[in-house]
Parts: C-alpha cells; structure tokens; sequence
C-alpha cells in the first residue's frame, strides 16, 4: 500500500480521515461536512476540508481499491450523460454483477471509438477480459469488441443491464449535491475517490440478516482504518 504521510498538518490523522470519509461516503456539500465537525467541536473551514480531500483522497483511494478481491467475471457496461460548463459528456462505466465499480471514463463522444477507449483502459487495469459482457444496443460495442478482439459473450438487451444503470443512482445524487462537475478532470479525479469508497461500504443488506451484515460493516470501517492510516 501507499503510505500516507500527515506531517506538517495541525489537526489529527484521525480528523482529516474523518472529513475525507465523510464527503466521498455521504452526499454532502464541503460546507455540510464543516458544519458536522462543528458540531463536535472542531474549528475546520469547507475550504480545508476541500484540500484535506484533493490531497488525501486519491491515495487513500489506490489502498481501498488494493484490498478488494477479484470481481466477477460477468461485466455490465453503460453511459450516461453528464452537462459539464453547458456541454454535453459521457461518462462510460464498467460494473460486475454484484455491483462492484469495475472502471469509469469521462469523454466527450459517444462512439466506437469511446467504447474501446473505455475497454482498454478496463482490461489493462483488470489485467484480464471477462466471460460475459452485458450492455445496452448502442452499436458502438460491438465495433469495439471486433477491433480489440474480446471472445466474451455479448449480451446487448436493455433490461439485462439494470445493474449497471442502477450504478449510476449514486452519480447522478452527487452530480445534483455539487451543482454539475466542473470540469471533465475534476468529475474523473472525484469519481475515482468516490467509487473506491463506493466499493468498500457496498453491502446488499438486504440480502443479509442482522448479524452478518454488522459483520461485513465492520469488515468494511476495517479496510478503510487500514487504508487511511498506512504509514
């Protein structure tokens, strides 16, 4: 894992990991998180919380995303537009179907070339190609699957892919808290925290009883303790 260093910072690991924590796990504003420090009893702005989560973010996301096991090898894909500075964008996300965010890329076309933008950048961080590929009829996949050479099943109906346009729910929660992202950078910087957090708290309680599902909470407050306190 990555170490994190907090030297040369007044407040304590504890705290920082805290606000962190609280704005990728929760939709909440900056400003939502300095007012729930302050109720505690800590003198924090929105704008250190906002640094705190640029700086600490991304590593503490690369640990988490270390610490997940293998997903499974059936792969949902879908897009959704996003409105960035009043132009239209794509965001391009790979889920397995258990729900785990598998990848995600921010790209102004929606086009063959997009897809197999997105499955390089899929296969070379997964380092191996699924057995079943479920998508929506967007044409654009089939052409990307020719050109790189994917064997997997394709499965291209709509209703067979909720898992993944049910993924997006919690993009589309913090698209609307953040007023739209700013920028196609900063939603792909966000999103890569945001997900690898997504990952680790994702618990189908309602598929588990009482007892195992404080079970796999605590796992889950285990491996961030772990991953934001690596040093």
């Amino acid at each position: 894992m990555q170490d994190i260093s907090f030297k040369r910072h007044r407040s304590p690991p504890g705290v920082i990991c805290h606000a962190v924590w609280l704005y990728a796990r929760f939709t909440l504003s900056f400003r939502d998180v300095e007012d729930l420090l302050a109720q505690r009893g800590l003198d924090i702005s929105y704008e250190t919380v906002r640094r705190w989560f640029l700086k600490f973010g991304q590593p503490i996301a690369r640990n988490l995303r270390l610490k997940r096991p293998k997903p499974s090898d059936y792969w949902h894909l879908d897009e959704m537009v996003i409105v960035i500075r009043g132009k239209r964008h794509w965001l391009w996300r790979a889920v397995d179907n258990e729900g785990e965010v598998l990848d995600f890329l921010v790209q102004s076309k929606r086009n063959a070339k997009a897809a197999k933008r997105l499955l390089r950048k899929l296969l070379k961080k997964q380092g191996w190609a699924p057995s079943r590929m479920t998508t929506d009829r967007l044409r654009s996949y089939p052409v990307a699957f020719r050109s790189i050479g994917l064997t997997a099943e394709h499965i291209d109906n709509k209703r067979s892919n909720n898992r993944a346009e049910n993924s997006h729910q919690p993009v589309r929660r913090r698209e609307r808290k953040m007023q739209r992202f700013k920028s196609p950078g900063s939603a792909q910087r966000f999103l890569n925290i945001h997900s690898a957090v997504y990952n680790t708290f994702y618990i189908q309680r309602h598929l588990e009883n009482r007892t195992r599902f404080k079970t796999l909470r605590a796992g889950a407050f285990g491996v961030w303790e772990s991953a934001a306190t690596a040093a």
